[in-house]
């Protein structure tokens, strides 16, 4: 596994750096190879230009030992070099002379921009290409005019696109010249919202999802991370560093940074409340200790309950009727004469069930379900872990009481005095 001292760089900075097979210096960082194999694509190789008329070596990404702001090491021995002076493929993307200087057309084919920079994001053990900047503050930086970058742009979010955002280049290259083509008009650039933001950063595996919402500024980091569904904000709150998840739930309102936190194992919150504002801590606490109150209060009688033996296309055909006035519609709970819950049924199942199938024919038996002392936070954590849009509460003998959903599980709200 590399160690990497910067987690988001630039390409080119790191375009030139001396790499290093162990502890003899062989050449310099000429591009990066990507694979798109999946939404945010992967480095693959390092290409290493060599003097002396040497052939250039195309290195795995798995042989990089360290990155620091000056160099690359390789984990190689200098007498293995030459295994490595491969050309690269026809379908490898080069970062450099694919993507780099490279004009951007909208889906729409109108110009957005120049393609001056590509943003990295490392997510052990991965190097992602995560956004491509169009900033003319990164343009100023690469000719070396720093200070002048400073003076005359600003580093603003506007200004770079995210790589979902890019669509797939040809698969057989060679020196590729054309444009880089994205999947959104050009007035849409700016207007990314973070629910589609959160949508996206769902289906990804979870080191490109880090990867990619580390890359994020803290604002559209914020909005995203109050859009995602329980069990990712989760994942994601635990894999950041701590100083960054903090500086991000400060940015929310009480009740929404509450919501977060208590889906965190207790420690993982403490620490991160501590390193809040004071006066927005004392608020997150208050809320969070709101959540152990009894679950039932905030159940609703208020759903559909069939039998076993009721046709699922005859639910079907009824449920417009059904679920008239009843608060949680989502899923149809199967219970017997007595009461008792027996299976639930997803609305989507019933959707696909065979003619002739009835609801005990197509009903999940095994249910995760809440008991009536179940609290707030018990039901935070079981929405948090599961990931259902409704959660049933029984009794000692499992009969159905009543159902919360997640929404008024998350919209419940104490009075902050």
């Amino acid at each position: 596994m590399p160690t990497i001292l910067e987690h988001e760089f630039y390409l080119s900075e790191i375009l030139g750096r001396k790499v290093f097979a162990r502890k003899r210096a062989v050449g310099r960082v000429d591009d990066l190879a990507i694979a798109e194999s999946a939404r945010l694509p992967e480095v693959t190789h390092v290409v290493v230009a060599r003097s002396f008329g040497y052939a250039s070596l195309l290195v795995p990404w798995e042989k990089v030992l360290l990155i620091s702001n000056h160099e690359v090491v390789l984990d190689l021995p200098v007498e293995e070099l030459d295994r490595y002076e491969i050309s690269p493929q026809n379908n490898q993307i080069l970062l450099k002379d694919h993507i780099l200087d490279k004009k951007i057309i909208d889906l729409d084919d109108h110009d957005v921009e120049v393609v001056y920079d590509v943003k990295l994001a490392f997510q052990d053990p991965k190097l992602y290409a995560a956004e491509v900047d169009y900033s003319h503050y990164r343009a100023l930086r690469r000719l070396g005019l720093r200070r002048l970058a400073k003076l005359l742009t600003s580093r603003n979010s506007e200004s770079r696109v995210s790589w979902l955002y890019v669509q797939p280049l040809p698969e057989s290259l060679g020196s590729f010249q054309g444009n880089i083509k994205l999947r959104v008009s050009k007035d849409q650039l700016s207007e990314i919202h973070p629910v589609d933001l959160a949508d996206i950063l769902e289906e990804l595996e979870g080191g490109q999802r880090v990867a990619l919402f580390n890359v994020l500024d803290r604002e559209h980091a914020t909005e995203t991370l109050e859009e995602m569904e329980p069990r990712v904000q989760r994942e994601l709150v635990r894999a950041i560093n701590k100083d960054r998840a903090a500086a991000l739930i400060n940015e929310m309102t009480p009740a929404q940074a509450a919501d977060i936190l208590a889906i965190l194992p207790a420690d993982q919150a403490d620490a991160i409340l501590k390193l809040l504002d004071r006066e927005k801590s004392e608020k997150v606490e208050q809320i969070i200790d709101h959540h152990d109150e009894h679950i039932l209060l905030y159940g609703s009688s208020e759903l559909i309950r069939l039998p076993p033996e009721t046709p699922a296309e005859s639910v079907l055909a009824r449920y417009r009727e059904l679920a008239k006035d009843k608060e949680v519609v989502m899923y149809v709970y199967v219970t017997d004469a007595a009461g008792t819950l027996k299976g639930v049924v997803d609305i989507r199942d019933m959707v696909a069930a065979e003619p002739g199938q009835s609801l005990g024919d197509i009903m999940t038996s095994n249910v995760i379900t809440l008991s009536k002392e179940a609290t707030l936070r018990d039901a935070s954590a079981m929405f948090a872990r599961y990931g259902f849009r409704a959660l049933p509460i029984v009794d000692e003998r499992d009969v159905l009481l009543s159902a919360v959903s997640w929404r008024d599980v998350r919209s419940t709200r104490p009075r902050l005095h």
